[in-house]
């Protein structure tokens, strides 16, 4: 399994718990890799000043099997980016794209999520707006779930900030198994963290479209 994670300036920098979780998940199964790709190779600066560097951008991006979106408070910027929307169009064709957090409203501006269900963030701090709720003001043409993650095959979604382990659990299992998933949140720690989330929010697996 290969991954290629999207980032961009204002990625929250929890989102990066997807290459957390895959870097843990190459000590169950050497098979798995991943990198970071952004519009250009080098420096992203996340939210809060976090600098990471990006090992490809959008033109010399190597194919992999999974593209996931991160989300964070630059998504409005990346979700009106000519540039992103047509990348991730382009890239994902014939793998897996996955988005995590506020990635879902950067999913739902390519048109992708059309005539499918879906799910991004819920809770927000203050006055902010939920992107749930933005999702279906929006993109009326996407079934806004209230979901821990939804699975349509070639795309999927999850909720907010750290629920994008459980989505990186679930592309383990896809990808490689569900023993690989399991072990991997053993040795990171979170099975109980897994089976508490599994019980109060459900995950939504619809046929492949």
């Amino acid at each position: 399994m290969k991954a290629a994670i999207l980032v961009y300036e204002g990625t929250e920098p929890i989102d990066l718990a997807t290459y957390g979780v895959l870097s843990m998940a190459r000590r169950v199964s050497p098979d798995v890799s991943m990198f970071l790709v952004a519009e250009k190779a080098g420096p992203v600066t996340l939210a809060s000043g976090l600098e990471v560097v990006a090992h490809h951008g959008y033109h010399d991006a190597p194919a992999a099997d999974v593209l996931i979106i991160t989300g964070g408070p630059g998504w409005q910027r990346e979700a009106a980016s000519p540039a992103t929307l047509a990348f991730v169009r382009r890239y994902s064709e014939g793998i897996c794209a996955a988005a995590v957090c506020t990635g879902g409203m950067i999913l739902a501006a390519t048109g992708l999520l059309d005539g499918r269900p879906a799910t991004t963030k819920r809770e927000v701090c203050g006055e902010e707006s939920s992107p749930l709720a933005l999702m279906r003001e929006r993109h009326p043409a996407v079934r806004a779930l209230d979901a821990r993650l939804v699975d349509c095959g070639p795309v999927l979604t999850g909720g907010g900030v750290s629920l994008c382990i459980d989505m990186t659990l679930h592309l383990l299992a896809r990808f490689l198994g569900e023993p690989v998933a399991r072990e991997t949140a053993r040795i990171i720690e979170y099975s109980a963290a897994l089976e508490a989330n599994e019980a109060r929010l459900p995950a939504v697996r619809m046929a492949a479209a």
